[in-house]
């Protein structure tokens, strides 16, 4: 795992956790935007690091590698939390650690829900084309990832990544992240913002949003009717900024 970091160490941190075949640079609109007021760290996860490879292991191991960064640099105190889809798993388990503290936790799309084995089996195998064809930069590869997954500003950077994913990684990436979830009760002063879309996979965002609020209270959940899963965030970034300023505020 590697960090990168922008604007004022004095400053309240901020932290901004990328979702799965994302690249970290998914942030440069908010961390320009946010930079400006907050102390912004951005982590380059495990099996997504562009200049060598790495392995991602488990979720608990990306948030124990992060909150050991957080307790040795921030006294494990940050102002905001926020994950995107994988991330957003991430975030939710680094919050519910020991030593971590944050006033307020954003989740966007954070898959909170156990998968079935047959389901996940199927998209191991997707997953493992999508990167395989990626690697030889398949047009048709190209075309659906600007039109579904990232506007093509990013692919230079989502290549990169890919050429440097492992299939392991991939297997361990599903498993952990699609595993069964142990809702923590967070601090009551601790503000939880729930983001999520109503297409397609969204249907899991939703029913963790939910179950979220149960176990939450202080929970608010902001439902994007007609959007995709992560479509906010990666095609429409400043309307994503808008939406956690305003919570932020």
């Amino acid at each position: 795992m590697i960090f990168h970091t922008f604007g004022n160490s004095e400053n309240n941190a901020v932290i901004l956790i990328h979702g799965m075949l994302n690249p970290w640079q998914i942030w440069e609109d908010a961390v320009s935007v946010l930079s400006k007021d907050y102390f912004v760290i951005v982590p380059e996860l495990d099996a997504h690091t562009e200049d060598k490879p790495s392995r991602f292991t488990s979720v608990e191991k990306e948030a124990e590698q992060l909150r050991d960064y957080l307790v040795k640099n921030h006294n494990g105190e940050l102002y905001a939390l926020c994950g995107l889809s994988m991330g957003g798993r991430i975030a939710a388990t680094l919050a519910g650690m020991d030593g971590i503290k944050t006033k307020h936790l954003v989740l966007d799309g954070a898959p909170l829900k156990k998968m079935p084995k047959i389901l996940i089996g199927f998209m191991k195998k997707s997953y493992i084309s999508i990167i395989e064809k990626s690697k030889k930069r398949d047009p048709k590869v190209i075309e659906s990832c600007k039109r579904d997954f990232l506007p093509e500003r990013y692919h230079e950077y989502f290549f990169r990544v890919a050429d440097n994913m492992e299939n392991e990684s991939i297997n361990n990436i599903l498993d952990s992240v699609f595993g069964e979830f142990r809702y923590k009760t967070y601090d009551s002063d601790t503000k939880i913002l729930f983001m999520h879309g109503t297409k397609g996979n969204e249907i899991v965002s939703k029913k963790a949003a939910i179950t979220m609020k149960e176990v939450n209270p202080q929970t608010e959940i902001r439902c994007f009717d007609g959007y995709a899963h992560a479509q906010l965030a990666c095609f429409e970034p400043q309307n994503w900024i808008k939406e956690v300023s305003q919570f932020l505020a």
